[in-house]
């Protein structure tokens, strides 16, 4: 948003201290931050018995969940831990929880309030806790990609395929238009489905976690592949190109997995010999060809649970993960480092941090719903059609 659209708005931008701390609300951001109060600070001694004291009182009503990624002094309070949609799933089967608060990011709190009852409440500690891959697609973009392949001919071919890393939105279109939600345990799956409905896919919104699924796992081509740019005219595609094409992906990719690179893995084979490379397939193909073992979240810490000791590892995720797996393997004499040199930790999962968890947990025990996550029926229904079909998968 500009200057000028702000001034015709008549709303003033948050000031930078308060928007660093998750507070008041920012016209320009896609998804604006309402966290009325004071937050203590982050250096509080009694930060930690401040949510013990805050969690016991809620009792049974509170259900925390946190997600792979977060910090530790997070993670600590969470009753389970998971990936977005084990985690949704664990807040579904927990209905005698009033208040399920979710420590991890937005589109996982939407998918925990379609998958929960109407009589629970999801509340994300802080709203600013967003997804820039979820952001890559929004409904507009996707209802006029929609548009390009009806004009070019080929909308009744295509079946959707979303990832679970998307907004409520985009599982919405994508049960409306006939598909299924997967996740990167899944894919290859969802895919298989989808290619018995029709000729093509669109998947939404990472473009790696499709492209290495359709290659690396399906055995197409990379010729099989266009990708789909929302800022360029009919997504920079001819309509001979999607009519060739099977996979058609979405120009959206993870901030986290997409540093990772060629570089990353060449090097760390020669500081560490004879170390194994694994990856999240949300990383390039270029990356993905050449680790040894690629998997989701939940994929990489079996593995490293089924490793022999004496065994070295280099993990391409996020940060946050790595370290706390390098910390658990340790004593088992089992080598796990982060596969790039560089500090790479998603800098929107550690919005969720003490602080604001403290701050959600007080005001909950004192009777003040804060940052709920509502998502509107009509959108739900469609959601919860797509992640269904997701369900239902053999």
């Amino acid at each position: 948003m500009t200057t000028a659209q702000t001034q015709e708005l008549d709303v003033q931008p948050t000031p930078l201290a308060l928007l660093l701390l998750g507070r008041e609300a920012d016209p320009r951001s896609e998804r604006g931050v309402e966290c009325p109060g004071d937050l203590p600070s982050p250096s509080d001694p009694d930060l930690v018995e401040r949510a013990r004291a805050a969690k016991e009182k809620l009792g049974d009503k509170v259900f925390v969940l946190g997600h792979h990624y977060q910090r530790d002094e997070v993670i600590q309070f969470a009753d389970v831990t998971g990936d977005s949609f084990k985690l949704a799933r664990d807040a579904a089967a927990r209905p005698q929880a009033e208040y399920i608060v979710f420590c991890g990011v937005h589109f996982m709190a939407e998918s925990a309030d379609i998958l929960t009852g109407d009589e629970q409440k999801v509340v994300l500690p802080d709203l600013a806790a967003g997804c820039s891959m979820a952001d890559m697609a929004t409904a507009e973009q996707v209802a006029e990609c929609w548009d390009v392949l009806t004009e070019a001919g080929v909308a009744e071919q295509v079946v959707p395929v979303s990832y679970m890393n998307s907004s409520a939105d985009i599982k919405a279109f994508t049960g409306k238009h006939g598909g299924t939600i997967c996740t990167s345990s899944n894919a290859r799956r969802a895919l298989d489905w989808a290619f018995e409905q029709g000729e093509k896919v669109l998947f939404l919104p990472d473009q790696h976690l499709g492209r290495n699924t359709a290659v690396r796992d399906m055995g197409m081509s990379l010729e099989d592949c266009v990708v789909y740019n929302p800022h360029k005219p009919n997504g920079g595609l001819t309509a001979e190109e999607l009519r060739g094409a099977k996979m058609i992906l979405w120009r959206g990719h993870c901030s986290v997995h997409g540093r990772f690179n060629l570089d990353s893995v060449n090097d760390v084979r020669e500081r560490i010999p004879g170390v194994n490379v694994l990856v999240h397939p949300e990383c390039t193909h270029e990356v993905v060809s050449a680790a040894d073992y690629v998997g989701s979240t939940e994929y990489i810490i079996r593995t490293l649970e089924a490793a022999p000791a004496g065994s070295k590892w280099a993990i391409g995720t996020e940060l946050n993960l790595v370290r706390r797996l390098a910390n658990r393997f340790a004593s088992e004499d089992k080598q796990v480092v982060f596969l790039d040199k560089t500090v790479c930790f998603c800098s929107t999962m550690n919005r969720i941090d003490l602080p604001h968890l403290v701050w959600t947990l007080e005001s909950l025990a004192e009777g003040n719903l804060v940052n709920r996550i509502e998502v509107d029926k009509e959108t739900e229904a469609f959601a919860k059609l797509a992640l269904e079909r997701m369900l239902a998968l053999p």
